[in-house]
C-alpha cells in the first residue's frame, strides 16, 4: 500500500506438465506480468454522516483485466488475529468489473442499518481474475487481491488503549496491548525498554504493529539477550498509535530471570 492507493501486480505462471495437482513440483521459471492496477483511496470511513462512499479501481496496463468483489465482516480473535466472515451488511456495486484496456471505474459501497455503540469493521475485497495467456502447455494465474478496510463509526467515539500486562520469564517479556475504546487504532510502534536500578537502559527493542480493533488485544513478545537479565530492575513499554500514545511498566523480580 502507498499513500495514494493500493497497487496490485498479477502474474501468470507457466506449468510445464499442465497438471494442477503437481503445481509445486513443476512450476517453470517463465513468469509473465499479466496486469497492473491500483485502488484509491485505501479505506472508507462511514457513519451517521456518511452512509456510503466510493473508491476508484484503476487499470494501468494495456491488458484486459477482470475483478470480482466480496464483502466480509472483520473481527479479531482472543490473540488479536484477523478473522473474516462473508456478510451482506455491506451493499456494493458493481460486483464484477471488466477493463478492456487502461482506464478507471468507480466502486461504490454503503452500510446497512444504523451506527451502534461500537465501531463496525469490514473489508471489501477487490480480487483480480487473471486471464492466462495462450502458450504451449497449461498456464495457471495467481490472483492478487486487496482488502479495502471499511470502518463504520459509532455515534460517539471513545479512543482508548492500555498496556494490560507485561509478564516476564527468563528475561523475555510479552507486552499485552489492549484496545479499551469503541473504535480501532493502528499500533505504529511498541517500544520495550529494560532498565537497571538507576533507570539506565540495559536493552531496548521496537516492534511494528497493526490494526487493533475495538475490544481486541494482542501480545508483543521480545527476548532480552542472555546475560543481561540480572541487571534489570524495571521494564517500560510505550505504545505509539496513529493518534495517541500510552505506557505501562513492570517492576522486575530476580525470579523472573530464571523462570521460563
Amino acid at each position: 500500500m502507498t499513500g495514494s492507493g493500493f497497487i496490485g501486480r498479477s502474474r501468470a505462471l507457466s506449468i510445464a506438465f499442465g497438471v494442477l495437482a503437481f503445481l509445486p513440483a513443476f512450476l517453470s521459471s517463465d513468469i509473465v506480468r499479466a496486469g497492473e492496477w491500483r485502488v484509491t483511496p485505501i479505506r472508507l470511513d462511514l457513519g451517521r454522516d456518511a452512509r456510503s462512499g466510493a473508491v476508484t479501481v484503476i487499470n494501468e496496463s494495456d491488458e484486459r483485466l477482470q475483478f470480482q468483489m466480496k464483502a466480509f465482516e472483520w473481527t479479531q480473535d482472543v490473540e488479536g488475529k484477523d478473522r473474516y466472515e462473508e456478510t451482506d451488511d455491506i451493499l456494493f456495486f458493481p460486483r464484477i468489473m471488466i477493463f478492456d484496456k487502461k482506464g478507471e471505474k468507480i466502486l461504490r459501497a454503503g452500510v446497512k442499518g444504523p451506527s451502534g455503540a461500537k465501531e463496525k469493521t469490514y473489508r471489501l475485497f477487490v480480487e483480480e481474475i487473471p486471464e492466462p495467456k495462450k502458450a504451449e502447455g497449461a498456464r495457471v494465474a495467481i490472483a492478487i487481491r486487496f482488502g479495502l478496510p471499511i470502518f463504520v463509526k459509532p455515534a460517539k467515539e471513545d479512543l482508548r488503549g492500555e498496556v494490560a500486562g507485561i509478564p516476564m520469564a527468563g528475561g523475555a517479556v510479552s507486552a499485552m496491548v489492549r484496545n479499551t475504546g469503541n473504535v480501532h487504532f493502528v499500533v505504529r510502534k511498541v517500544i520495550l525498554n529494560w532498565r537497571d536500578g538507576n533507570g539506565k537502559s540495559v536493552f531496548s527493542k521496537e516492534l511494528d504493529g497493526w490494526y487493533l480493533l475495538a475490544g481486541a488485544e494482542r501480545a508483543y513478545p521480545a527476548e532480552l539477550p542472555a546475560g543481561l537479565c540480572g541487571e534489570v530492575a524495571r521494564v517500560d513499554v510505550e505504545v505509539r498509535t496513529e493518534t495517541v500514545s500510552f505506557t505501562g511498566n513492570l517492576v522486575a523480580d530476580p525470579a523472573m530471570c530464571t523462570t521460563k
